[in-house]
């Protein structure tokens, strides 16, 4: 059954779609079943993946307000080689149609259940806010994936991230933990980065991967072709950047299911 994982941070700009997109493609080039869903009214993933968002028949909206199931909106990116759950503008109209709905908040999840078994890897792009659809995001996920870059005022958006992740644990989805803190835009040579880099790390050990996300003229460039950085430039630093992370987000949980199946 899948891991489904929301890529998330509340502050803009940080890498959030071109690591969802680009880690899509990477986990799928290790031969995993990958699903993106798109909940981004802006719908970039769903662009970034070679899906035009204007010309879609259904979308999430459609999946969110119950006129359609995930498997009739979900079809394959074939560009990208994984299968995409898309959005468009109209996700905001179904924040608001869900408004005094009960049970709104769930929605994505009970529909993703139908749908888990066929996938290794669920990944979700969330807005850049603490809207209803990241609510209902961080309620269908297992995991947080924080992209961040080593900057001062991403430590405060990461505080405040973390106090989103503690409400939803204490609401909605009490098993949600952090996957992963990922840093991007990441550049050696500036003091700063490594002084933020070096309080990840003391605060969040092992959270925090060892893969780091560069800065990449090629990686930029890919979301405007329609596809991720590894179907465009393979041999870019961003596509070996991302490759490197689906591969030791791949380890991770090998070792975690082999030290839960010595527990038991």
């Amino acid at each position: 059954m899948a891991r489904v994982i929301a890529v998330t941070n509340q502050k803009g700009g940080v890498g959030k779609t071109t690591t969802c997109v680009n880690l899509a493609a990477s986990l799928a080039a290790t031969k995993r079943r990958v699903l993106l869903v798109d909940m981004d009214p802006q719908g970039n993933a769903t662009m970034g993946s070679g899906v035009d968002k204007n010309a879609l028949e259904r979308s999430g909206y459609d999946m969110l307000t119950k006129r359609a199931t995930a498997a009739e909106v979900i079809f394959r990116a074939e560009a990208s080689g994984f299968d995409i759950l898309p959005a468009n503008g109209d996700l905001t109209a179904a924040e608001v149609e869900l408004m005094n709905e009960i049970g709104r908040e769930h929605r994505l999840r009970l529909a993703l259940n139908k749908v888990r078994e066929n996938y290794d890897y669920i990944l979700i792009d969330c807005p850049p806010s603490l809207s209803l659809l990241t609510v209902n995001a961080l309620s269908a996920a297992d995991t947080v994936l924080i992209p961040m870059q080593c900057e001062y005022y991403a430590l405060e958006g990461l505080a405040a991230l973390m106090n989103t992740v503690e409400q939803i644990q204490e609401t909605v989805n009490p098993d949600l933990q952090v996957e992963g803190i990922l840093r991007t835009m990441y550049d050696p040579r500036n003091s700063l980065t490594l002084d933020v880099s070096g309080q990840l790390s003391e605060f969040f050990g092992e959270k925090v991967y060892k893969a780091v996300i560069p800065r990449n003229v090629r990686l930029a460039e890919a979301p405007s072709y329609g596809m991720p950085a590894l179907k465009y430039d393979r041999a870019s630093k961003g596509a070996i950047a991302y490759l490197a992370l689906a591969g030791e987000m791949v380890r991770r949980h090998g070792s975690q299911k082999t030290s839960a199946a010595v527990a038991v």
